[in-house]
């Protein structure tokens, strides 16, 4: 059995991530140990709908949704976020820090 790839371990993280919650692509960086924020986001970039993972939970360290321009449309991710009931204005994560999710808290169970 071959080793799991960047993208697998990075798609095991963001699918954890619960319904209504947030992360960030440094948390699940920090998380996994291997590279930066930016290559988290690359792994997401090649996300396809339909396959499982909810790429729109995953934010800037802001709170931002820095990634909705790989969205078709890009006003879908917010979309996504709001029918979970996360309130985003100005392509902003409302209570950012109250949402917040960390790959640990799965461990802390």
């Amino acid at each position: 059995m071959s080793e799991p790839t960047y993208f697998d371990l990075v798609y095991a993280v963001v699918r954890k991530v619960p319904r209504g919650r947030v992360t960030t692509y440094g948390a699940i960086a920090d998380y996994l140990a291997l590279g930066a924020s930016r290559m988290v986001g690359w792994a997401l970039n090649h996300c396809r709908p339909g396959d499982g993972v909810p790429a729109h939970r995953v934010v800037n360290r802001k709170g931002e949704l820095s990634g909705r321009h790989h969205f078709d449309p890009p006003a879908r991710m917010q979309a996504l976020l709001e029918s979970e009931g996360v309130e985003v204005v100005n392509d902003c994560v409302v209570n950012f820090k109250a949402l917040f999710w960390h790959p640990e808290e799965e461990n802390d169970k």
